[in-house]
């Protein structure tokens, strides 16, 4: 039996996704092992919001390398996405796909052994409107369960790399969620946590669907004792999100709002 490691960075998304990276390779009858441990194939995903992470990143894929040199070095996520010339230079790295199509790594490194070059996997995220179902029926290391709900910013703030390493606004399918969250009740978490890369933004893309409704829709099933929203911007938190949050005995009253301040000088 093939083994596999994983080493995420970065956000609670990226750790959502190397959980559903893990299931297609749980499905190919692969054995997780400690990043730390002698592996097939390591599986980096990487952060790229500063400097530090793309350098944690560098520094994490050569670890990988130098533990065990004949292994399939694969790197994913958002340094993946904005800077796969830059990884795929790295002496060792043998396949690099960003934040899409991360279905196709396991025939990617089929591919690799099979010819023995490297692969760049990477393509164009802007051109993608369509959400990658990735699902995560369990979490391996954690009691409470995240569930993705979006992906990508339409925001492009001229600080932010975000939408260049994650794309245009997508939200997941309504039906998606609920079932997902149906099945994470049924493996035995009590609270899930709903993450995204702008996740009070959820539903700009539907079509008479938000947020506030999918948090009544998640309410209604049976089981579920605790919802939480991982982060949501002020300007996203509308009088519809509030008055749902003040009704509900499901939603818990703690929400993580990020401010920026803005100096000025006369």
């Amino acid at each position: 039996m093939s083994t596999v490691a994983f080493h995420t960075l970065g956000c609670k998304v990226n750790h959502y996704e190397t959980e559903a990276i893990w299931q297609l390779f749980k499905d190919a009858d692969y054995e997780r092992v400690d990043f730390e441990q002698n592996a097939d194939v390591y599986v980096i995903n990487t952060c790229t919001v500063t400097n530090t992470g793309d350098k944690k990143s560098r520094q994490v894929i050569r670890r990988a390398i130098r533990r065990n040199p004949d292994a399939v070095i694969c790197v994913t996520g958002c340094y993946a996405q904005t800077s796969s010339a830059e990884i795929m230079d790295i002496a060792g790295v043998d396949i690099v796909v960003g934040t899409q199509d991360r279905h196709k790594m396991l025939p990617y490194i089929e591919q690799y052994r099979a010819e023995r070059q490297p692969i760049n996997g990477v393509t164009n995220i802007m051109k993608n409107r369509t959400y990658e179902e990735l699902d995560v029926p369990y979490f391996t290391d954690r009691t409470r369960a995240s569930l993705k709900i979006q992906e990508g910013c339409n925001n492009f703030c001229t600080f932010c790399i975000i939408p260049w390493a994650r794309g245009l606004m997508r939200s997941r399918d309504p039906k998606e969620v609920v079932r997902q969250a149906t099945q994470l009740v049924q493996s035995g978490y009590q609270e899930i946590v709903l993450t995204g890369i702008h996740t009070g933004g959820y539903g700009e893309d539907l079509k008479d669907y938000n947020l506030a409704q999918l948090l009544r829709d998640l309410e209604t099933i049976d089981g579920l004792k605790r919802i939480r929203i991982s982060s949501i911007e002020a300007s996203q938190l509308t009088d519809e999100v509030i008055d749902v949050i003040d009704k509900s005995n499901k939603v818990v009253r703690h929400l993580h709002i990020p401010f920026s301040q803005v100096v000025i000088r006369c």
